[in-house]
């Protein structure tokens, strides 16, 4: 006698299996849309965190009497912020409308309050920038004033943007965990800390291309330090999120953030161990800013490959519900 479905066969003996489940939606579409950000938001990413993480930088030098590495840091902060909001702007189609975010201050609304952080950095770190080119001024008249002027200006903008640093590197890290992109917003206790991690790495980068090596010594350390949490965060986000972590080993984003780990790796070892030879140092620096780069693409990729399959919404969902009936019953 044949059995039918589950334990039951055909006549011969064949036995039929019930299919297995495929994760589809209505008309095929995806349980959740997909961020619409590009790769504009990408780099905003990296920009921000690399103005973060270069003011700190600047802050080191200005404190240790590094002028170098102060310089350094001063001139790309303010050039990776001004790249930034070039990004934002972009995403958000009008200048206008970056205007109008500033209208409203929401504290439970991390890309207000992350307008607000960069309208406080950038003119801060316009300034320190700005204030590097007082040794270029003539002595005399209205530019002798601006040179003699603008240097104590520039240490206290200097300092007040390092101040800012910490939550223009760590907001955007938030700002993903926030949305209901999966394998974002499961990851948000780590996304801040490898935020913040990248961002002193990138800054280090900087350091180490741009300083003699003998000024490059809060580099170094800056390196070090940003490497081991950039390298925690993202093994944490690979291995605790369970199904969720699979984005971010998988594709695209996978590629980017083991090649990430390799040039941090490769990074932080020549900043160590080549701390007398400025080729060494200079592809140390180079080494850690792509490493920035591809931390944080890999992030975003990861994120939007979870938007994308609807497995990284349902199968979450079932487990939280059957933990939430095991634990009532």
């Amino acid at each position: 006698m044949s059995r039918e479905r589950g334990g039951r066969r055909r006549r011969g003996g064949e036995e039929l299996r019930v299919p297995e489940a495929e994760f589809t939606s209505y008309y095929g579409r995806p349980i959740l849309k997909a961020p619409v950000w590009k790769w504009d938001i990408a780099a905003y990413l990296f920009t921000g965190g690399l103005a973060a993480g270069s003011s700190l930088l600047a802050a080191g030098g200005q404190a240790t009497g590094r002028p170098a590495l102060r310089r350094a840091g001063r001139v790309t902060s303010l050039a990776a912020v001004t790249a930034s909001t070039v990004f934002l702007i972009r995403d958000l189609g009008r200048p206008a409308r970056f205007h109008h975010m500033l209208r409203v201050a929401k504290p439970t609304s991390p890309m207000s309050v992350g307008t607000w952080i960069l309208s406080a950095f950038g003119p801060a770190a316009g300034i320190a920038a700005v204030a590097e080119g007082a040794a270029w001024l003539p002595d005399r008249g209205l530019p002798g004033l601006a040179r003699r002027v603008l240097p104590p200006v520039g240490h206290a903008a200097g300092l007040a943007a390092a101040v800012t640093a910490p939550a223009l590197a760590t907001y955007t890290g938030v700002l993903l965990a926030d949305t209901a992109v999966p394998s974002w917003h499961e990851a948000y206790p780590e996304l801040p800390a490898i935020f913040a991690g990248s961002a002193l790495a990138s800054g280090a980068g900087v350091g180490l291309l741009a300083a003699p090596t003998a000024q490059a010594g809060p580099a170094r350390r800056m390196a070090v330090a940003g490497a081991a949490l950039e390298l925690f965060g993202s093994h944490r986000v690979e291995t605790r999120l369970g199904l969720l972590s699979e984005p971010y080993r998988t594709g695209r984003a996978g590629r980017l953030l083991r090649a990430g780990r390799a040039l941090t790796a490769a990074g932080v070892a020549g900043a160590l161990l080549g701390r007398r030879s400025r080729t060494v140092s200079a592809l140390s620096g180079a080494a850690l800013l792509g490493a920035s780069v591809a931390t944080r693409f890999g992030i975003f990729h990861g994120g939007v490959a979870s938007a994308r399959d609807p497995k990284y919404t349902v199968l979450p969902q079932r487990e939280r519900l059957d933990r939430r009936r095991a634990a009532e019953g």
